[in-house]
């Protein structure tokens, strides 16, 4: 760090807590600054059609509520397979670089978005096409978190993590606040599209392009990349061997693909079981979800990410029974309250399971390096900031999947049953699941000798 702002950074040691104080502090919150920024505009973009489903309709496009629901998931399956090359990017080009580049091509989806909406006659495939090219921001969560994971001390990971994550998240409700207002005027009309119903719908891309302009240029300016966190790709794919990566993936899909998926689905959930309400109440979810997630990550820094995440599946599971109860008897209020609560518990679950990672993959490389020493601790730490910040990336991708699997499953319990009842029922089927499997590896006493990370390496 021999000059004010290096593009590279060749020292970074933040568990000194000396360097942590004198240089690294500034230099992580500048670099964490500009990842939320980036990041919320990557959650924006990916979620742009949980608002645009909805208003295609009115403006002479003929798809039925299916395929509505399709145009909704499939932003969220390309986001989640977005994330697997991403989680590596960080490590092979470097943080601020890679930063620049996801962000300058979500160009792609936001423009793409305004001319298409502009034209009525446009087939679903093509449509179906265009969405998907949304799914690029989606990409964007895994790459900063990985990011950040580097510049932070591992005692303050989950904090960081959990505002760099909730940053990005509440970039879902920004979405579903502004895009609906802003459709509303004729502001941004590059395309000159005719409004329909006094709906503008191309300014739900158009909107993004002067805050996708600031991003890259903060991406530019005032992020690092570090040498420290380089890593080739063989030693980061040794994670996939290991079994606590799978079991976290499939926790994950539990918090946060529930909280995409849902903040996905909520408005055109909203809109076909309660036609009379507006749609523009649903960006509460994902803000209360949003700003629960830090303070997941915080609890769980406190009192440990299996117990928190433990309880929090439990609260889970009654919210979505209160969900399945107030849908069945058309009760709004309920309805609203139910999955207001639900969200805050996907919130909650995203910060702890993501307090867990780092622990976990901290815990397994210092027991391996028992008995080599002081330098052999030293390597394992590396090790294990390497392998933790892969890991965040990958469990992020699979965790994604939700994305597509929820408003998807909405959909087409709606076209079977005519209602949603049976997806909520599989929903909350699949929590029982994750209940179990965070006891049983995580905080069952019986498991700390026989898996592979102790209850004390899930608490930490």
């Amino acid at each position: 760090m021999s000059t004010e702002n290096p593009t590279w950074i060749s020292e970074w040691n933040p568990e000194d807590e000396t360097f942590w104080n004198t240089k690294g502090k500034v230099v992580a919150r500048r670099n964490l600054i500009w990842s939320i920024v980036a990041e919320h505009i990557g959650f924006s973009v990916w979620l742009i059609w949980s608002i645009v489903a909805t208003k295609l309709p009115a403006a002479g496009f003929h798809f039925d509520t299916d395929q509505l629901f399709q145009l909704v998931a499939v932003p969220g399956l390309i986001g989640s397979l977005m994330r697997f090359p991403y989680t590596f990017a960080v490590t092979t080009f470097g943080g601020r670089n890679w930063t620049i580049f996801s962000a300058a091509v979500l160009f792609i989806p936001t423009l793409a978005l305004a001319y298409f909406v502009s034209h009525p006659e446009t087939p679903f495939w093509l449509m179906l096409l265009v969405a998907s090219t949304a799914g690029l921001g989606g990409g964007n969560f895994a790459s900063s978190m990985a990011n950040i994971s580097f510049f932070y001390p591992d005692r303050m990971k989950g904090w960081a993590l959990g505002l760099n994550a909730a940053g990005g998240n509440i970039g879902v409700s920004s979405v579903q606040l502004l895009t609906p207002i802003l459709m509303g005027f004729g502001i941004f009309n590059l395309y000159q599209a005719t409004p329909v119903s006094g709906v503008y719908l191309q300014n739900a891309g158009l909107m993004w392009i002067v805050p996708l302009a600031i991003a890259v240029f903060g991406a530019v300016f005032f992020m690092n990349n570090l040498t420290s966190a380089k890593s080739s790709f063989k030693d980061q794919l040794a994670i996939i061997g290991r079994k606590h990566t799978w079991i976290m993936s499939f926790i994950y899909i539990g918090t946060f693909g529930s909280f995409i998926g849902y903040s996905a689905a909520f408005p055109l959930l909203i809109k076909t079981q309660f036609p009379a309400v507006t749609i523009a109440i649903a960006f509460l979810g994902p803000l209360v979800g949003s700003l629960s997630r830090p303070f997941g990550g915080l609890l769980a820094d406190k009192v440990g990410g299996a117990i928190v995440t433990f309880w929090n599946f439990i609260a889970m599971g009654a919210a979505t029974i209160g969900v399945l109860y107030f849908v069945v008897i058309k009760d709004f209020n309920g309805f609203l309250a139910m999955f207001l609560i639900l969200f805050v518990t996907t919130g909650i679950g995203n910060g702890s399971t993501y307090r867990m990672i780092p622990s976990i993959f901290r815990e397994e490389n210092l027991r391996k390096a028992k008995g080599s020493g002081e330098a052999g601790r030293a390597l394992a730490l590396k090790a294990a900031s390497i392998e933790s910040g892969a890991a965040l990336g990958f469990i992020g991708a699979i965790g994604a999947c939700g994305g597509y699997l929820i408003p998807s499953g909405f959909g087409k319990s709606i076209a079977i049953t005519g209602g949603p009842q049976l997806a909520l029922e599989i929903y909350l089927a699949f929590y029982a699941v994750c209940l179990f499997l965070t006891w049983w590896f995580y905080l069952r006493r019986s498991s700390v000798a026989s898996s592979a990370t102790s209850l004390a390496e899930a608490r930490v």
